[in-house]
């Protein structure tokens, strides 16, 4: 298993060992499985306490179903997840227990809340079946709308559609807060909100996880709120990593293609760095029928032959940074420059 960037000073918080997530196609008369949508496929990190691991990549590339797989809501085909070094599942870690210190917020606001429930009753409905008293599950319901900036006097009573979408996505930040827990899992989870509403509910978020000595798994398509936000990048390509590292050294310094192409999608007011072609073409390749060896290497400047035969595995960069690129691996043969070099990018700050 890869050793995480943050392990090597803070012990693991939550570890995520292989995991894979395939879903099949049915076909045929009596619907059996035809082939298999490769969601995610073989993911392996680690998320230190205290740490916020940014999560990045185009649509499709298998973020929401990660989160997704590490909230149990759906199975996952193969792997495990770690929470403090106990098996998430088993006696050591029952899914319930996991679950009072793993909270997720998603990305619609609206249809996240139960539109016949108040917002006291959504707040206070998850440390109720969690064993809290009523009125002690009240009373944190409305000590933590106060915290997110909702006055309990004018919006406990209140229904989800008479709020608006900065509203209620706060309402669901003290939600997931209700439990107390020690992870946060944030998936684009301040997209759908204005300019202005996200700033104010990013620096909520920077503002509750030092309060509450939370831990952030951040996911999003925007590169300069993920550069804002984490501490640590991950980013992945059709189902797999690509590259993790500090979020710095990522962006001043990517060491995979995928992902200088990536930042060279952030937009720059600086002359000097703006673009006029596209720095990545076409679509990702079908997950049904992913390339062989590198996933990228249909797409990449730098493919040679043995791009589409072997599948690189993670290569340190530095002792903190890693990239699953032939280029980032002398013993493997490319012809190219170093990726350190080929795929060096900087990012003016």
């Amino acid at each position: 298993m890869m050793t995480s960037p943050a392990a090597s000073t803070v012990p693991a918080l939550l570890e995520v060992d292989d995991l894979v997530k395939h879903f099949p196609i049915k076909a045929g008369l009596f619907g059996k499985p035809s082939a298999v949508v490769k969601a995610v496929d073989g993911v392996t990190f680690q998320v230190a306490a205290g740490e916020t691991l940014g999560i990045v990549g185009e649509s499709g590339c298998g973020k929401s179903t990660t989160a997704r797989l590490l909230m149990h809501l759906i199975t996952p085909t193969s792997g495990a997840l770690r929470y403090m070094g106990a098996p998430v599942g088993t006696m050591a870690m029952p899914l319930k227990a996991f679950r009072r210190q793993v909270q997720m917020v998603f990305q619609d606001s609206y249809a996240s809340l139960n539109p016949r429930l108040t917002i006291e009753d959504s707040i206070a409905f998850g440390p109720k079946v969690h064993g809290v008293s009523t009125s002690d599950s009240i009373g944190r319901a409305r000590r933590l709308l106060d915290r997110v900036g909702l006055d309990p006097i004018r919006f406990a009573g209140r229904y989800p559609h008479e709020l608006s979408g900065g509203q209620r996505q706060r309402v669901n930040i003290a939600r997931a807060l209700a439990l107390e827990p020690s992870v946060l899992i944030l998936d684009e989870a301040v997209s759908a909100l204005d300019k202005s509403v996200e700033a104010q509910v990013l620096n909520l978020l920077l503002d509750l996880k030092d309060e509450f000595g939370l831990t952030y798994l951040f996911i999003s398509h925007d590169l300069e709120v993920v550069r804002f936000m984490s501490s640590r990048v991950l980013v992945m390509y059709l189902g797999k990593v690509a590259e993790v590292g500090p979020t710095e050294s990522l962006y001043n310094s990517s060491a995979h293609p995928y992902t200088t192409a990536l930042l060279g999608s952030m937009l720059s007011m600086d002359p000097d760095h703006r673009r006029t072609a596209a720095p990545l073409a076409g679509d990702p390749p079908n997950p049904i029928n992913p390339p062989s060896g590198c996933r990228f290497h249909t797409r990449c400047d730098f493919s040679a032959a043995l791009c589409s035969t072997r599948e690189p595995g993670l290569t340190a960069v530095t002792a903190l940074h890693s990239a699953a690129c032939h280029m980032a691996d002398p013993a493997s043969g490319h012809p190219g420059k170093s990726s350190a070099t080929a795929a060096k990018r900087v990012v003016s700050t």
